[in-house]
């Protein structure tokens, strides 16, 4: 019998973002892939978000002339090649060496944007030297104003057009997973450590490749914030601290006297809030919770999303995230009303697997599902893309 080998799924190659989040599952010690993989209490909005964007139905239609398609779509004023951004991922260059680099230049070439979380390994000027095309920037208001100002001064710095607000962290969620693999908690028994230690010594390839194998694991948009701290471990109390409870919609005239690029905010889920956002002049808002690791028992982004598209009504531009793994699902988020969907822990799952090239492999496998969504529903391109393209009425199916 051919023992199976942890680099590679079952079958001959990954076709999947499943079979990647199954190399990613193989590859990486228990605590870092729990931490991409899973979310908040008990993750019935995670599991929501995928669970409802697979009950929702494409309407196949026959007999048209598709013998042209494109799945490329305009967004705050450039060309996307397909509806798909990168999303933000915090503490990615911990899955592979140098993961948000890696990832930039994947996406680059697939035509598609990279924002940079505030909390990655790479700091944005790495991203920004890996590629051509400037990575969005993904920023969190902060206690401390001042370095939050210096963030949006040194990626603008760097070339980003785009910044992505997360305004869902007010507080964070409880991710029972990261308990029980004892990467947060106070005094810790000698047992959890113990274990925890075990667990990153049975991936001796995680700790070639990754821990030693190139620059040092901090977070490098953040190491003058923390002068000295040479881990991701040492940044994390003063990052928790820096969550701030007290930001409001006044906040936005504050951010855009720092920040004269397009703005997003992500994390809106209720219309009001996007209406709200639109007030303020923000240039479009992302439908998210967060994949499901804020907080638990709220709705799946595919739920949220007619009403936050009918709210907004082409005043601003509307994104989605959560739960999306194929190119089928983005048809359907666009056939919502999103502009284009972010992708998290499916570039995630990719880059911890094979790197770039697995993202993208992963991006090329999204834009080959587009474009056969787009030719068994008749359409030739994603601007007639709408309502229609679903089966039956999608509020009762989600």
């Amino acid at each position: 019998m051919t023992r199976f080998r942890a680099d590679r799924p079952l079958g001959l190659a990954p076709a999947t973002v499943l079979d990647y989040r199954e190399l990613a599952r193989r590859r990486l010690p228990r605590q870092l892939f729990d931490y991409v993989d899973g979310g908040a209490y008990e993750e019935r909005t995670m599991r929501a978000n995928t669970a409802d964007l697979e009950r929702l139905l494409l309407r196949q239609v026959v007999m048209r002339d598709v013998s042209e398609r494109d799945p490329g779509v305009e967004l705050l004023g450039e060309r996307l090649a397909l509806p798909v951004v990168l999303g933000p991922v915090g503490l990615a260059g911990m899955l592979a060496p140098r993961a948000e680099a890696q990832a930039a230049r994947a996406a680059e070439a697939a035509g598609a944007p990279f924002v940079e979380s505030t909390v990655s390994i790479c700091p944005v000027e790495e991203v920004a030297g890996a590629t051509s095309r400037p990575p969005w920037f993904q920023l969190y208001v902060m206690r401390d104003r001042s370095y939050t100002e210096q963030l949006m001064a040194r990626a603008r710095a760097a070339g980003c057009e785009v910044l992505v607000l997360t305004v869902d962290l007010a507080v964070v969620g409880a991710r029972h997973r990261d308990t029980r693999n004892a990467v947060v908690g106070e005094g810790l028994p000698l047992r959890a450590r113990a274990g925890r230690a075990l667990d990153v010594l049975g991936h001796p390839g995680w700790i070639r490749r990754v821990a030693i194998g190139g620059k040092p694991l901090t977070f490098g948009n953040l190491e003058q914030a923390v002068p000295g701290a040479r881990t991701p471990a040492a940044f994390r109390e003063w990052v928790d601290a820096q969550f701030d409870p007290s930001v409001t919609w006044e906040d936005i005239a504050w951010v855009r006297e720092n920040w004269d690029g397009r703005l997003l905010v992500k994390g809106v889920l209720d219309p009001a809030d996007a209406l709200r956002a639109v007030e303020v002049g923000v240039d479009g808002v992302v439908v998210s919770n967060h994949g499901g690791r804020q907080l638990d028992a709220v709705p799946s982004t595919v739920r949220a999303l007619p009403a936050v598209a009918d709210a907004v009504a082409g005043r601003a531009e509307v994104l989605v995230d959560g739960g999306i793994r194929t190119g089928l699902d983005a048809f359907k988020m666009v056939a919502l009303g999103a502009s284009a969907v972010l992708i998290g822990r499916a570039w995630a799952w990719a880059v911890a697997a094979r790197g770039q090239a697995g993202v993208a492999h992963v991006l090329d496998v999204l834009r080959a599902d587009l474009d056969v969504a787009l030719a068994l529903t008749g359409n030739t391109s994603l601007a007639g893309v709408d309502r229609a393209a679903l089966w039956g009425d999608p509020a009762q199916t989600t």
